[in-house]
């Protein structure tokens, strides 16, 4: 009961958020009915998905101080689990994603155990090994498709199909992980302020003393570590439903892991609105430059050129991304 009262309070937040947050989900429920054009709703979908993408990256790199750029590798668990026990088997998405989560953590402590003996950089260089280890091994293995991936065919479930999450109209998806999305918002409002929380922001500041306080260290980043796979993995399950073709390039690829630690790091790393600020600057970028600038002659690749210069020159402005930025126009406004 106690969890719950923590994660419906957001008393410690200004009048000001809450209400900004109120409109943004007043929006997001009447996105469907406002008339957008179906690459709207995509582009849309695709904020959820990496919002709750960077809310699991931000336990561990935000509050935990730990850069994982290795994500994708979990993304890959979570859809090829789902994509396999659906295409094979015929079993429910409500029962391959929990499945999937169980997958996704069970390699995290296998790997996180050794990794969190590293620190800094050889932490984040780790991290992509095991990711990009994981790709060229499921490029490889048949059961799963090897480089050609799966497909799963919506006709052979007659869609519209709650259980398998097989859909032919986009709305669905959306509501459903406009569902996550707010579950997930709740659960990391809980996290922050939960013991948890507290002693990976104690070890984000200094570990000796973090430990000299009797917390073990080790055993709580491996613990955040799962917390943050869980996220990826859920939404990796829903994105093999939403795509309906994954292959390993698709899920597993270094770009999106360091994508997904862009989101958070650009919105604010260490903040509840920090990954959602961060995939609503990013995402339509990356959606619409590429659709407006990337084919025109002489212009492709600019949409990536802007798109690193807004995060230069955030980082170069203030190193906790857009959400420091707010919290330092507070401050001088209140002085």
């Amino acid at each position: 009961m106690e969890a719950l009262k923590n994660a419906l309070d957001f008393s410690d937040f200004p009048r000001i958020d809450l209400t900004v947050a109120g409109l943004v989900l007043i929006f997001l429920l009447a996105f469907p009915v406002l008339g957008f054009s179906s690459f709207a709703m995509a582009t849309m979908i695709q904020f959820l998905m990496f919002s709750l993408y960077g809310m699991g990256w931000n336990t561990i790199g935000g509050y935990g101080g730990q850069v994982d750029l290795g994500k994708a590798q979990y993304v890959g668990i979570g859809a090829y689990t789902t994509a396999v026990m659906l295409i094979r088997w015929d079993i429910p998405f409500w029962v391959s994603m929990p499945v999937g989560v169980c997958l996704a953590v069970g390699w995290s402590f296998i790997i996180g155990y050794p990794l969190f003996r590293l620190k800094g950089h050889y932490f984040a260089i780790a991290t992509i090994a095991t990711s990009l280890v994981l790709k060229d091994l499921f490029e490889v293995w048949n059961f799963v498709g090897a480089a050609r991936g799966l497909e799963i065919s919506p006709i052979k479930f007659h869609p519209p199909d709650f259980l398998h999450l097989i859909f032919k109209e986009d709305v669905y998806y959306f509501y459903i992980l406009l569902g996550f999305f707010l579950l997930g918002i709740f659960y990391i409002n809980w996290f922050r302020k939960s013991r948890l929380g507290f002693q990976l922001r104690c070890i984000k500041d200094n570990e000796d003393v973090a430990r000299s306080l009797g917390i073990n260290v080790h055993w709580a980043k491996i613990k955040t570590y799962a917390i943050a796979t869980s996220f990826v993995s859920v939404v990796g399950s829903f994105h093999a439903c939403y795509i309906k073709n994954i292959e390993p390039e698709d899920t597993m690829s270094l770009t999106i892991s360091i994508l997904i630690a862009l989101m958070a790091m650009l919105g604010g790393a260490g903040s509840l609105w920090g990954p959602i600020i961060g995939a609503g600057i990013l995402i339509p970028l990356k959606s619409y430059l590429k659709e407006w600038l990337g084919a025109t002659v002489g212009l492709v690749g600019i949409d990536i050129i802007i798109y690193a210069l807004i995060i230069m020159l955030v980082s170069a402005f203030e190193p906790r991304g857009v959400w420091g930025i707010i919290e330092k126009l507070r401050r001088r406004k209140r002085n």
